[in-house]
Parts: structure tokens; C-alpha cells; sequence
């Protein structure tokens, strides 16, 4: 992922900032997360942030790892696991191209508002597919700036900003990321806002089928 730095200074007022430019799709974003995922036994979910889909998704599963790459995320996200008193959630630190963790340990991926942000994006599926169970879900709610001619001027201000953003997707194009890096779309959903969010459930497919 792309400007670690940034990450790490951002992270006190990241919640304010993502509420910001989530507003009218976070709660139904959450609340997709949460079927999504619901009696799923072991997730994994990547560059977590500061946990505000963790939460929100930690009463619905077994067990819960969630991790990011920066090290003041992972210790805002901390903080928000143990206020909440969610002891079925473990937070570490890992990279999205270099997950620590057993091949198909997972049965659900959760990849919320990241697959925008990452300069390699076959290479962050790949990583992801290797930790996932075949029968596994990837959950991944995300950013598509293009969308309207708003939305395509917000993400340029923000990008003026210094935001790293790596791709600006659209619906459309989105969908076609997903199904060219051998995922089928299982849900999708397009929620309305600043920034419309595409709210993505997908499964892998098998290599044979790629």
C-alpha cells in the first residue's frame, strides 16, 4: 500500500474524516457488513483502520483478526476493540501483499475501503485468495469516485490534498476489477453519498475457473 506516513499521521482523525465522506452509506454499509459476515467463524479483515467496521461486525462472528499496516491505526483500533470489550477480536499489524497467516485459514475476508488505495491490486487479491478458505467470502465495501461528476470532484480535491489514492473506480468498473482478478460477485449494492460506496460480497473462484 502506498504512503505509509500518511496513514500513520492521520490515523487520530481518521473516524472524523471517513464520516465525513461516508456519511449517508456508512450505516447501511455496517449494516451489510454485519449479513455478510454473520455466522462466519474465523475473518480476517484487512487494512482495518480504526475499527469502525471491526465493531461493527465483531457480534456477528466467532472470531475475528483485524489488521493494518500502520502502527497508529492498529493502536486506535486497539483501543476502540478494548472499550467495547470485544474479546473476540485480535489486532495486528500485517500488510495486505504480506499476510502472516495459514493458507485457507479464513472463511471470510472483510476488505473495507481499501482496494482504492492499493498501487497493486492483482497482487492484494493474491495475497488475500492464499489465506482464504476456497469456499470463503471477500467482503469489500468500496470507493467508487468516478461514479458521478461530484464524486470525481471531491476525489480530486481530495488527491490535491495529498490523499494516495491509486485508482478511481466507477460501478462499472469496479464490477470488472473484481471479475478480471478471477472473483465472482456474489452481491452488489450502490450506495448513495459524497463518494458513493459500491458494496461488493464476492467469491473466489477456483484456479481451474479463472
Amino acid at each position: 500500500m502506498s504512503d505509509k506516513g500518511y496513514w500513520e499521521r492521520h490515523a487520530r482523525n481518521y473516524d472524523a474524516s471517513l464520516r465525513w465522506v461516508l456519511g449517508r452509506p456508512l450505516p447501511r454499509m455496517l449494516q451489510l457488513a454485519r449479513e455478510a459476515v454473520r455466522g462466519k467463524k474465523k475473518i480476517l479483515e484487512v487494512a482495518a483502520g480504526t475499527g469502525i467496521v471491526t465493531a461493527a461486525i465483531a457480534r456477528t462472528s466467532d472470531s475475528i483478526i483485524a489488521t493494518d499496516y500502520a502502527a497508529a491505526m492498529v493502536e486506535v483500533l486497539e483501543q476502540r476493540v478494548r472499550g467495547a470489550g470485544l474479546e473476540n477480536v485480535t489486532c495486528e499489524q500485517a500488510d495486505i501483499y504480506a499476510l502472516p497467516y495459514a493458507e485457507g485459514e479464513f472463511d471470510a475476508v472483510v476488505a473495507a475501503n481499501v482496494l482504492h488505495l492499493v498501487p497493486d491490486l492483482p497482487e492484494a487479491l493474491s495475497a488475500i485468495r492464499k489465506v482464504a478458505a476456497p469456499d470463503a467470502i471477500l467482503v469489500a465495501p468500496t470507493f467508487c469516485h468516478d461514479q458521478t461528476r461530484f464524486s470525481w470532484l471531491v476525489s480530486r480535491l481530495l488527491a490535491l490534498s495529498g490523499f494516495p489514492g491509486h485508482r478511481r473506480f466507477s460501478a462499472h468498473s469496479l464490477r470488472d476489477a473484481f471479475e478480471e482478478n478471477g472473483l465472482r460477485i456474489a452481491k452488489f449494492e450502490l450506495l448513495p453519498g459524497l463518494i458513493p460506496v459500491g458494496f461488493v460480497v464476492a467469491c473466489f473462484e477456483s484456479p481451474a475457473h479463472m
